[in-house]
């Protein structure tokens, strides 16, 4: 009872966390979205693609090992520290010199140039407190997480809207993401006891690489697959159709940043102190896809089913071509709980090297259904759903080791998995079809809509899930009950 409630209580702090930030940004999203132009969006997510995948290298693959090493102390942490710094100056110096040739090959957008130089800063930032949140997720400290992350965000996000007001166009985003990255390495230094020491081992080093380089292999690979959509837009067609792609994927990427990333936040370390127990490793993953799924594949059903006037309402009428984008993304996103489950469990138990196995099967052959989707369609949207045709078959790939490990393969994966997907595929087309009665029903403000909306669907899930006792709706309100009552 003690490890559970301590999982509990840790989920709740990064859940918190992650909501509040999210929350925050989301309000903030909104109101840049609202001042600035598709255009704009598209640019600062081609940008914010490098950034991205120069960024793994410098907080994937080490900080990883430092968490699932059993034993870990100021040196491991001192080294890594190190070791990450100076890998971000590298590619800092990299992004630097090489910007002008990266604004070239995208249709020569000079504005990009001293974009790519400001925000590349942040690899610098990240550098400096990667370590920190390796040490805070390492001792499940997440209550900390919390109140860095709302620290950040609020003042950074009103600085961003403060500069879009004024009319400083693309500097607005560039400013909101630099501030909220320094505000973040700020807190966590004067929150976070650990302090790196002038101490560095060769050997240390090439222990926790030796686990990790399989990971940042691997991290290289999803974020360069993933990014490379936002990269071929960017490049085939306009910084506006980018900007439609990006904010329809913002909305669902919104509800699985909170959820199912803080659920991961947790998993590993709670994982990886059980590594030798591999009957509870079993419960822990049935568990997490359980409960994952109930909570999470509702979310992405209804956002599907209202992404029509939830455009209009927050974003505006210029944006509605991003509907058909969320619409796609929902569906990608919707297998998530399956993926972070199986590869978290991978990744407790030490085998970082079937973790680089899997990702290069799935990346294989989504690039050849991207490229076929790239011949075929020649839009946005056939560049879109490539990815929401690789999702189910990812489950798969990312199962089948667990039948060996943990005795928990891919059949009775989706028996944990499929009762919620089936219940949020008939609460979706609920929700949509009253979409369609109230579209009819000129009279009715979108807010009001939504509301409408929002809580139709919501009784019909939960509604049918007390009806037909399923085990998840009972395990959560049993366990948040019990937890709060020991509070």
């Amino acid at each position: 009872m003690s490890f559970k409630s301590s999982i509990i209580s840790s989920l709740l702090w990064k859940f918190l966390e992650r909501i509040g930030t999210q929350g925050v940004q989301f309000i903030v999203a909104i109101a840049l979205a609202r001042l600035l132009t598709p255009s704009d969006f598209g640019l600062i997510a081609l940008v914010t693609a490098f950034i991205t995948l120069a960024n793994v290298f410098v907080q994937s693959g080490l900080n990883t090992a430092l968490i699932q090493k059993k034993e870990a102390d100021n040196l491991d942490f001192s080294t890594v520290f190190y070791s990450s710094l100076t890998i971000a100056l590298f590619l800092y110096g990299i992004l630097f010199f090489t910007a002008p040739l990266l604004a070239h090959f995208f249709n020569d957008q000079t504005k990009l140039i001293p974009v790519i130089r400001v925000l590349g800063v942040m690899l610098l930032l990240g550098a400096l407190n990667s370590v920190q949140e390796a040490y805070v997720a390492r001792n499940m400290m997440f209550k900390k997480l919390f109140y860095r992350s709302i620290g950040a965000i609020i003042p950074s996000g009103i600085f961003g809207i403060t500069l879009a007001i004024f009319d400083f166009g693309i500097w607005a985003l560039v400013g909101q993401q630099l501030m909220n990255s320094c505000l973040v390495c700020i807190i966590m230094w004067f929150t976070v006891k650990w302090r790196p020491q002038l101490i560095f081992s060769f050997t240390r080093f090439k222990k926790l690489f030796s686990f990790g380089w399989k990971l940042l292999c691997s991290a290289l690979l999803d974020t360069g697959y993933y990014n490379i959509r936002d990269l071929l837009i960017g490049k085939m067609f306009t910084a506006a159709d980018l900007g439609f792609y990006n904010r329809g994927d913002h909305f669902p990427k919104l509800i699985i940043t909170n959820i199912n990333a803080s659920i991961q936040s947790v998993l590993l370390p709670s994982l990886s102190s059980i590594q030798d127990d591999r009957t509870r490793l079993k419960s822990l993953a049935r568990r997490s896809i359980k409960t994952s799924s109930f909570v999470i594949l509702p979310m992405m059903a209804g956002l599907a089913a209202i992404a029509s006037p939830l455009t209009q309402l927050i974003l505006g009428d210029k944006w509605l071509p991003a509907v058909p984008f969320i619409q796609i993304c929902c569906f990608s996103y919707a297998f998530w709980p399956i993926h972070t489950t199986n590869l978290s469990a991978i990744n407790a138990i030490g085998r970082s090297d079937i973790f680089l196995k899997l990702e290069i099967v799935k990346k294989t052959y989504g690039l050849a259904v991207l490229i076929l989707a790239i011949w075929l369609f020649r839009s946005p949207i056939g560049i879109a759903m490539s990815a929401a045709v690789t999702a189910p078959l990812g489950s798969f790939v990312n199962a089948y080791p667990n039948k060996k490990i943990l005795d928990y393969g891919f059949g009775e994966q989706m028996k944990d998995f499929m009762p919620s997907f089936l219940l949020s595929i008939f609460m979706g087309a609920f929700v949509f079809f009253i979409v369609g009665v109230l579209k009819e029903q000129q009279t009715i403000p979108l807010a009001f809509q939504l509301i409408i909306l929002t809580g139709a669907g919501g009784v019909f899930y939960f509604g049918l899930a007390k009806l037909f006792n399923f085990e998840s709706f009972n395990y959560c309100t049993s366990t948040m009950l019990a937890f709060f009552k020991r509070k």
